[in-house]
């Protein structure tokens, strides 16, 4: 496949496996390691069949899952393998998701030796009541021990995940964990709000999520504060110390760049089609063992229906969309003005971007633009 746009392609790898599931946690993973031999198997299957479809990449990511849980020789042989049979570009972000009890020295020399430049540690809090009550394994002195040993390895591009609007967690705490994320200048800060989301163990609960004016509220001040320390808010959940280190791979899934997703129940994405993977290990292997690949279904998107795509996914960014997007009406100009006036958007040029506040409104925004 060649790409007719100017960003190159990104490519993403599922790593369905867990040491143990997290109660808000919907994407599919397993938390039996046996796996992993069949998995890396179907995934060495899955790149024969696309290593002549796609040209050039200039990200790989590692997601899950836990990357991380999976032992060194199996994650130096499944690196060396994707460098093998696809091709990538010399400034390539290499990205690997990882958990605090995972690092260890041994793991990020090997991280460093198979070309891996990028971490995104999930830390999710600075406080152990927190963590406690997410289920996650690490305590914050591992989260510490971590981010030290990340820095020490010498990588220069860190990013840490965090979760806000918990319960019992109060305004104070929040600023406490994202006060202590700041005093190791991570390139990149990903701070997201807990969804409650089914078929995860917090639905069954029926944990009820944050009043909206709560949530406004621990937004808000989460945006100030970090923009204040320096940080781009170039996404509503993802913050940037500088712009060179925005998340290049995950901007793909923003701006409509193609991307080729390997693994169980990974999407991928190339000119108008999408489709996405079987969400099943073991169906996964069965197909790729057939040499069929283990698709789960396609979606064609017609030209109206990218065009409200860019809609919805550029006004979720700072770089906000281009109006020549939009229906040339002459309600629209009301519209655009009754947000500009609320303070939801400001106009620069051709560009529509949303305001902090906007953020807010990033998914009825857009429906208000394409009426």
């Amino acid at each position: 496949m060649k790409n007719s746009n100017q960003s190159l392609p990104g490519l993403y790898v599922h790593v369905p496996f867990c040491k143990s599931k997290c109660p808000y946690c919907d994407f599919y993973s397993v938390t039996s390691l046996s796996l992993i031999p069949a998995w890396l198997s179907g995934i060495k299957k899955e790149v024969l069949i696309y290593k002549d479809r796609f040209s050039y990449f200039d990200s790989l990511y590692l997601g899950g899952g836990t990357p991380t849980a999976i032992n060194e020789p199996d994650l130096m042989h499944l690196v060396d393998y994707l460098f093998t049979h696809f091709s990538f570009s010399p400034d390539s972000e290499i990205s690997i998701e990882a958990n605090p009890d995972d690092i260890t020295q041994e793991k990020l020399k090997l991280l460093r030796n198979v070309g891996i430049n990028r971490i995104s540690l999930g830390a999710q809090s600075f406080n152990d009541h927190d963590l406690h009550y997410l289920c996650r394994r690490h305590t914050v002195l591992q989260t510490r021990r971590a981010l030290d040993m990340i820095r020490s390895a010498g990588f220069t591009n860190m990013g840490i995940d965090l979760m806000y609007g918990l319960k019992d967690q109060d305004e104070t705490d929040w600023v406490t964990t994202l006060k202590h994320a700041l005093d190791y200048r991570p390139e990149h800060l990903s701070c997201y709000q807990l969804t409650i989301k089914k078929g995860t163990e917090f639905k069954q609960q029926k944990i009820k999520p944050l009043n909206e004016e709560k949530e406004r509220l621990l937004f808000m001040n989460t945006s100030a504060l970090l923009e204040k320390a320096g940080y781009l808010h170039y996404e509503v959940s993802n913050y940037a110390r500088e712009k060179k280190y925005t998340c290049r791979h995950n901007y793909k899934y923003w701006n409509h760049t193609p991307f080729l997703g390997l693994g169980p129940a990974a999407h991928s994405f190339f000119s108008n089609k999408r489709w996405w993977n079987v969400k099943s290990i073991k169906k996964y292997c069965e197909l790729l063992q057939k040499n069929t690949l283990p698709i789960a279904g396609t979606e064609s998107l017609t030209d109206e229906q990218r065009r409200l795509e860019h809609l919805c996914l550029g006004l979720r960014t700072s770089a906000g969309i281009d109006s020549r997007f939009l229906n040339n009406r002459s309600a629209l100009k009301n519209i655009l003005q009754e947000l500009k006036d609320a303070k939801l958007v400001r106009i620069k040029g051709r560009r529509i971007i949303p305001t902090r506040e906007g953020f807010l409104f990033a998914d009825s925004i857009p429906l208000l633009l394409s009426e």
